[in-house]
């Protein structure tokens, strides 16, 4: 585990509460859906199109998802930013999530672009989102809630359904 992924993995732990499964102390509704909303603006005006956009998932950790559709993307595979009710979480995935092994891979398979991927990570840096990478939300989970899963992961935790 590089320094950074553990970093990450502690931030994690931090924002991990056994009490509250699907969203922090101290959640607002409304100011998460004032900065998701103003995030579906930025990648549609970044990506010059029109973005579908699911949110206030009930039962989840997740409060949505942005679609950034193919045929606006260089390499023509659509980009998918899921955003988390904890900590501003945010990941960025070529396809769908768990589609490859993290935004490197799909680069690296030429399924997503550099730039296009610099303007989503642009964008929710902005707005004061966190990234996360998918190879980071894939480890074991080992903070003290307990997750209704065989084997469940840091993304079961943070964006998967409570």
């Amino acid at each position: 585990m590089t320094k950074i992924e553990a970093d990450l993995v502690m931030l994690l732990r931090q924002l991990d509460d056994p009490e509250r499964l699907e969203w922090p102390r101290g959640y607002s509704k409304t100011r998460t859906a004032v900065r998701f909303k103003d995030l579906v603006a930025r990648l549609e005006g970044d990506f010059a199109t029109s973005c579908a956009a699911e949110q206030d998932t009930q039962n989840s950790s997740e409060y949505g998802r942005i679609v950034v559709p193919a045929e606006a993307t260089v390499r023509g595979t659509r980009i998918v930013v899921c955003v988390s009710k904890f900590g501003s979480l945010a990941l960025v995935s070529a396809d769908n999530p768990g589609a490859f092994l993290g935004t490197e891979d799909a680069m690296a398979e030429e399924e997503l672009d550099s730039d296009d991927l610099a303007k989503v990570d642009r964008a929710l840096t902005d707005l004061g989102y966190m990234v996360v990478p998918e190879e980071t939300l894939t480890l074991d989970y080992d903070g003290p809630s307990y997750l209704d899963s065989s084997r469940p992961s840091w993304w079961d935790r943070f964006f998967g359904s409570m």
